[in-house]
């Protein structure tokens, strides 16, 4: 099997190809660095530009399915410029490969997309599952709609979509982790905001587990990729330190002081999603890390 990936060098790409490659899995990439591409049998590198419209058509040569991972960073500064690129790095990079599956034959039977809970409700009592059509009234909200929508396109040629909607990733690598103990390490740490907002997470290893189980299987349709037991964002943070053996008792940090740092990336720490599990469990998928705690500890033992 050949699976193309894009984003393979981000954090969750990076790990994807890592198992892939391990499981015998072909890889072709794309990648906007002309420097990055490799030309190895099993592991091809190729050129693209989603801004303007640039891809090399080979990248679908002999390949199964699509892997699509590509998207600007949320955890960068809100400014009107990079919200243009959050939004634009996700939808003009589906329409490219939407625009190529339909003009160039190929035999891929599956595309697997990257999504995020952040399309659901700010909401701490209510529990969200796929089934879920409300969409929250927020930038975030908005770009994974979007996002989704052009995704949803590739349905048309005939092509099974599954989107992979992840929660907070916990990664020594990298992401929201490693900025979350940052101030914790400093023995700063202390919930955000009311730290009553739930905070749905998964593993790295389980997420890219998820991607993997999805290829296995042929699966299609929407699946939460988060752990089946959500925490608040006080427990979260108490977990933290925790797990790296520092105090934790300083004053929540309010409101109006995170949005004086961060501006209205803010939103995404304070806003609230309890998002269920069931329906990737009930494909028989079997979590690794289902412990908030083994999670933590697995991933800041780096």
């Amino acid at each position: 099997m050949r699976v193309l990936v894009t984003g393979a060098t981000g954090l969750v790409g990076n790990e994807l190809v890592s198992l892939l490659l391990k499981n015998g899995t072909y890889i072709n990439y794309l990648t906007t660095s002309e420097d990055k591409i490799q030309n190895e049998e099993r592991y091809r590198g190729f050129y693209w530009n989603p801004d303007n419209g640039t891809i090399d058509e080979n990248c679908i040569e002999d390949v199964d399915v699509i892997i699509h991972l590509a998207g600007a960073s949320v955890s960068k500064r809100w400014t009107n410029a990079y919200k243009q690129e959050i939004l634009e790095s996700r939808v003009l990079s589906t329409n490219i490969l939407f625009s190529l599956l339909k003009n160039k034959p190929n035999k891929v039977y599956q595309f697997i997309s990257a999504s995020a809970i952040g399309i659901y409700p700010d909401s701490t009592d209510k529990v969200y599952s796929e089934e879920n059509e409300e969409v929250d009234n927020s930038f975030l909200g908005n770009v994974v709609k979007k996002w989704e929508e052009a995704v949803d396109q590739i349905k048309r040629l005939d092509i099974k979509v599954a989107k992979v909607r992840t929660g907070i990733v916990l990664s020594g690598n990298g992401g929201a982790l490693i900025e979350i103990a940052k101030p914790v390490r400093l023995g700063m740490g202390s919930p955000l905001g009311t730290g009553k907002q739930m905070q749905s997470w998964i593993h790295i290893q389980d997420l890219v587990n998820i991607y993997h189980f999805i290829l296995k299987e042929e699966l299609d349709g929407v699946y939460n990729a988060v752990a089946p037991y959500p925490v608040t964002n006080a427990t979260l943070m108490k977990m933290v330190a925790k797990v790296l053996n520092k105090p934790f008792f300083m004053p929540n940090v309010p409101k109006f002081m995170l949005e004086a740092v961060l501006g209205e990336m803010h939103q995404i720490l304070l806003s609230s999603q309890n998002v269920s599990a069931r329906k990737i469990i009930g494909e028989g998928y079997q979590f690794k890390y289902l412990s908030l705690e083994k999670a933590v500890k697995e991933a800041l033992r780096k």
